[in-house]
């Protein structure tokens, strides 16, 4: 790629100086294109170059003329131009695309100077007091990936709030030495929550029908021995009664199972009214069997939530199942709603206009500040005596949150021990257009 010296000149140049600078355009491209590709790869940059080559050929005879020289000349610097800039966006392609990503992404050289931290690692790193250790963590790993090709770690920040990070990291080559090594952190914090809640529920669901299923069979045994009518009567009514336990604790479960399955259940215009109507009718035997009087406060009758009604109904059955369990005989239990048009909720997606509040109220044994985060959990009960005398199967407060949640709702409790509690389930108000 060079002129002969019976070429015109360039400029006044020799030929020879016009060819040699050509060759210093196409080798600064050449570095240029290296420099970029140091981080999106060197095979890129040789395809790209190949391929340059293959367009250009030998170049211009050694009988070109002035003007095929500038010609040359241009389609050279216009080439290398090009190839560098498509190298260019690819890097920016990829680096954009691992912006993206919802894990922390640290590349470094081989030197161990950090070249590139994606938002996410920034922000799982720079965020929270712990995360000293997560730095700490992320260069061990990289050393000893390093080292010894990979390595993981998976680390504990007690926060708050309280969350754990696995972070892998993975040595980098180009086929022949290693070139850097790549770290991948990920926030597992909501993964190990459900694999505890997953190991709490089956402990839970195999203590609770344990209790009663031993009994059945105990006293089926019982039974089966004993003469005595009078005993006789009175164990199988106890086995009646925990077959019921067990009865309602698999209806319960299959309920929450339904509840949880249809996050977006059928939506249609259901009156408040005819909700608390139905729900108290369902728990009145109950109430009655516990000497506890329900009062009822009509509520208007413009006050229309959109939803589930049957999951609607089952929510405020739930809290006034509870309100019972936990009063007295002779005490009164209160179911009421009221609507607030101008009040503003957000779900987390979108804002509501309008809220309804349906409240039940009790004078019971209440509830200890120290429960009251916990009383939404399966099974979890405040008096875990009172609660298995009564029949409780721990699951009510469950469904009411699930339910909530299903309708872009919340329930909200205000407890004291010893004086009682109000529970209220918040729904987004429909307006009618």
């Amino acid at each position: 790629m060079s002129f002969s010296p019976a070429a015109s000149t360039l400029f006044g140049l020799p030929p020879a100086v016009v060819g040699a600078i050509a060759g210093v355009l196409v080798v600064a491209a050449l570095f240029g294109a290296l420099v970029i590709g140091r981080r999106t790869g060197r095979r890129a940059i040789a395809s790209r170059m190949a391929s340059l080559g293959a367009r250009l050929g030998d170049g211009p005879g050694p009988d070109a003329s002035l003007e095929e020289g500038l010609t040359y000349l241009e389609t050279v610097t216009g080439a290398a131009t090009e190839a560098v800039a498509a190298t260019s966006a690819d890097a920016l392609r990829l680096r954009r695309a691992v912006d993206t990503l919802p894990e922390g992404v640290i590349i470094c050289d081989e030197s161990g100077t950090v070249l590139y931290r994606n938002p996410r690692a920034s922000e799982l790193m720079t965020s929270r007091a712990g995360d000293a250790l997560a730095a700490q963590a992320v260069t061990d790993l990289l050393s000893a990936a390093w080292a010894d090709g990979s390595a993981e770690k998976v680390i504990e920040l007690f926060g708050p709030p309280r969350s754990t990070l696995s972070i892998s990291a993975r040595l980098i080559d180009d086929g022949r030495r290693p070139v850097g090594v790549v770290a991948m952190i990920e926030d597992i914090s909501e993964r190990r929550r459900l694999d505890e809640i997953r190991r709490d529920f089956i402990a839970n669901v195999s203590h609770e029908l344990k209790t009663p299923m031993g009994a059945l069979g105990l006293l089926a045994e019982t039974l089966m021995i004993e003469k005595d009518k009078d005993v006789a009567n009175r164990l199988a009514d106890r086995i009646h009664t925990e077959a019921f336990r067990v009865s309602r604790i698999i209806d319960d479960l299959l309920d929450l199972s339904r509840i949880e399955s249809e996050i977006s259940p059928p939506r249609e215009p259901v009156q408040v009214a005819l909700v608390m109507a139905e729900a108290v009718e369902r728990i009145r035997s109950m109430a009655e069997q516990r000497s506890v009087a329900i009062a009822m406060i009509e509520p208007e009758p413009n006050l229309v939530v959109l939803g589930d009604r049957r999951q609607l109904t089952s929510a405020v059955h739930a809290l006034l199942e509870n309100a019972i369990t936990y009063s007295s005989g002779g005490d009164t239990v209160t179911v009421s709603a009221a609507g607030d048009p101008n009040a503003v909720t957000n779900d987390g997606a979108n804002e509501h206009h309008g809220i309804v509040a349906i409240s039940v109220v009790d004078r019971g044994v209440g509830i200890p500040a120290r429960d009251l985060d916990r009383i939404f959990e399966r099974f979890y009960r405040v008096d875990y005596g009172r609660s298995r005398e009564t029949g409780g199967t721990g699951l009510g407060l469950s469904i009411v949150r699930h339910v909530a949640q299903n309708h872009n709702g919340r329930v909200d409790v205000v407890s004291r021990e010893g004086e009682g509690s109000t529970f209220t389930l918040v729904l987004p108000l429909f307006n009618r257009l």
